[in-house]
């Protein structure tokens, strides 16, 4: 493999952006972007730190993230598996990227900016849900806020897709990692732990 080492060489493989492509970016959340964003219970979190980068998938039963003003964003951070991956890199080095994905649509809502993450009682009150609160929320402070155009979920068509069939289990997944895993221990938890809700 020979590498592209210069920005000179990597752009001389491609025409020019087209401009609407260089001027679509906004500094805040516009009403058009707040309505999108709040019709969004999906989005990917990509964060950066010490150990290198991190994306993560964050859903919720309504939208992933309550919109506080037009340059701030909040999303609960529900229990999980603990690792805190993204909560880790955001303490230490706040940049962060998320996507917003809506099923059916084949654009994605693409936001850049700084985050950091509180367990503030009048922040983590205000997701309260059947008398469970977050362990904490991330605030998102927002640099960029920017749509992607849909190429990329209409070549994959994702939304009219099922090829879940015959891939491996989660416990498959480890077993095939960790010498001796009980692969079907974890699937019975695993799959119990799907079944219940969050709350």
């Amino acid at each position: 493999m020979t590498p592209i080492t210069t920005i000179a060489a990597l752009e001389a493989r491609y025409e020019a952006a087209h401009p609407v492509a260089l001027t679509k970016v906004t500094d805040r959340i516009t009403p058009a972007y707040r309505s999108w964003i709040e019709a969004s219970r999906f989005c990917i979190l990509s964060t950066v730190g010490p150990e290198g980068t991190d994306g993560t998938p964050r859903g919720d039963d309504g939208p992933v993230v309550q919109v506080a003003d037009a340059t701030t964003l909040l999303m609960p951070d529900w229990q999980g598996n603990n690792r805190l991956d993204s909560l880790r890199n955001i303490v230490r080095d706040g940049r962060f990227s998320l996507m917003f994905l809506v099923p059916g649509k084949t654009d994605v809502v693409r936001i850049n900016g700084t985050a950091q993450v509180t367990a503030d009682d009048a922040f983590v009150a205000r997701f309260e849900r059947k008398g469970m609160q977050p362990a904490t929320v991330v605030v998102f402070t927002v640099a960029e806020v920017y749509f992607q155009c849909g190429k990329a979920l209409l070549r994959s068509d994702i939304w009219n897709r099922n090829d879940a069939a015959d891939l491996p289990s989660a416990g498959a997944l480890v077993a095939d990692a960790v010498r001796g895993f009980d692969a079907e221990a974890l699937d019975a938890v695993y799959d119990q732990s799907l079944k219940s809700t969050m709350w």
